[in-house]
């Protein structure tokens, strides 16, 4: 009995797994490797994470600062939502700049939203903590919640890969003839 359960534990999926669909963008705005991971659950939310391949998440980079202000006048941190339709939040395109990390190598990359929608949250805890960035990137780390407009919900997946058009995508980048991420 002891090892049915324990075996029960081993096989069963992850919160993630069982109630959100994960696509990927890969190469973001033509960058080599900058992949990002979204986190579409059921209800339209949508987590934008880092990819598993993605250069922060690689050789053991430490992250040096994370930075919600995208220009002076736009700062995600100031993002306010309020009401059942979340009124008051910034509308994202796809190729919206939600933060910028900086590693301790002094490499700055930005990460994007990957999808139109109106942000509802960004994850200030990886600011106070940004190691929850590199330990946990599909669940505390994750970078921000984007609400896709109704109309829009089933159509935000266009262009986006499913996990095994990703892995396909990563599994070509480390063929010998071709020069690692």
């Amino acid at each position: 009995m002891v090892f049915a359960m324990e075996e029960a534990d081993q096989t069963a999926p992850s919160v993630i797994d069982r109630y959100y669909t994960r696509w990927y963008k890969t190469d973001m705005k033509g960058k080599l490797c900058e992949d990002h991971c979204i986190l579409q659950h059921s209800n339209r939310i949508c987590l934008i994470t880092l990819a598993e391949s993605h250069p922060i998440l690689q050789n053991g980079r430490k992250i040096k600062n994370i930075n919600y202000k995208i220009s002076d006048g736009c700062s995600r941190l100031n993002n306010k939502v309020s009401g059942k339709s979340k009124r008051g939040g910034q509308f994202l395109t796809e190729f919206a700049p939600l933060c910028r990390i900086t590693c301790t190598d002094n490499m700055e990359y930005t990460i994007f939203s990957c999808i139109r929608g109106r942000l509802l949250e960004v994850n200030e805890d990886i600011l106070k903590r940004p190691d929850l960035l590199l330990e946990k990137p599909s669940t505390e780390g994750y970078i921000a919640v984007i609400l896709p407009k109704l109309e829009e919900s089933k159509s935000i997946t266009n262009g986006l890969l499913t996990r095994e058009q990703y892995e396909d995508v990563v599994s070509k980048r480390t063929n010998p003839q071709q020069e690692p991420c």
